[in-house]
């Protein structure tokens, strides 16, 4: 099947690499238009003019709530409107309770879940205007299970998972649908992998390897589209099955 989003028009934060590159690639080969934002404006911009006249570069700090009215205001202009936002933009960091600082605490909650909600705030009119529209907001199994070590990214995950919901529920009305997308360990550059592999991981999950991030990608492809359109509201989990339990006795 091909032009899945034929028409539609996407906002994706975090889009200059791993996943959220991987995102605006699957989008444009689905027919969509993309509005790539990113703080990495080199690597941003070079993504733009890799995929063509339909996708557009603009500099985009999901912590800073003008950065968001820009660039839903650059979808609308470029684009005439917009139909899917996905928060993927995220940071990744640990370290134990006593060593873990409030900055760190305090920087990782800004960005993987103020963001989403700064973003939704700014976006909600314009999907709204072009319903049925869809968000899709990429949480992490870490907002299904705790995580050892990784507090302020255990809790911002968790958050981003509850304010799905109240953003769903508050939405529907109006024809916006709201998910979220809970990857395991996926082979990007947030987790030190190298583009292109797959790394084997024989004790995090079922299947024993990192996930590669197209295959979170055509999870986001069919939030994204009409054919999920009974969907809202609910986790959707592609861990491997990191989180279904252990093996070991």
């Amino acid at each position: 099947m091909t032009g899945r989003l034929s028409g539609r028009v996407a906002l994706i934060s975090g889009a200059a690499s791993g996943m959220g590159a991987a995102h605006a690639r699957a989008f444009i080969a689905e027919g969509a238009s993309v509005v790539l934002g990113d703080i990495a404006v080199d690597a941003g911009k070079q993504l733009a003019d890799e995929l063509g006249e339909r996708a557009e570069f603009v500099p985009l700090d999901v912590t800073r709530s003008g950065d968001w009215e820009l660039a839903v205001a650059a979808a609308v202009a470029t684009f005439g409107k917009l139909d899917v936002l996905v928060n993927n933009a995220g940071l990744l960091d640990g370290g134990a309770l006593g060593d873990y600082t409030e900055r760190q605490w305090q920087r990782i909650l800004a960005v993987n879940l103020t963001g989403p909600f700064l973003g939704l705030t700014a976006a909600r009119d314009a999907l709204v205007a072009a319903a049925p529209a869809a968000v899709v907001n990429i949480s992490s199994a870490a907002g299904l299970q705790g995580v050892a070590g990784m507090h302020g990214y255990t809790a911002s995950k968790f958050g981003l998972r509850g304010l799905t919901k109240s953003a769903a529920l508050e939405l529907a009305p109006f024809g916006v649908r709201v998910n979220s997308v809970h990857p395991g360990g996926i082979a990007t550059p947030m987790i030190g992998a190298q583009p292109g592999t797959v790394t084997i991981d024989r004790s995090a999950n079922t299947l024993t390897r990192l996930g590669a991030p197209e295959e979170i990608s055509a999870l986001v492809v069919y939030l994204a589209s009409t054919e999920s359109s009974y969907c809202t509201g609910a986790e959707f989990v592609a861990d491997g099955g990191m989180t279904a339990g252990s093996t070991f006795g």
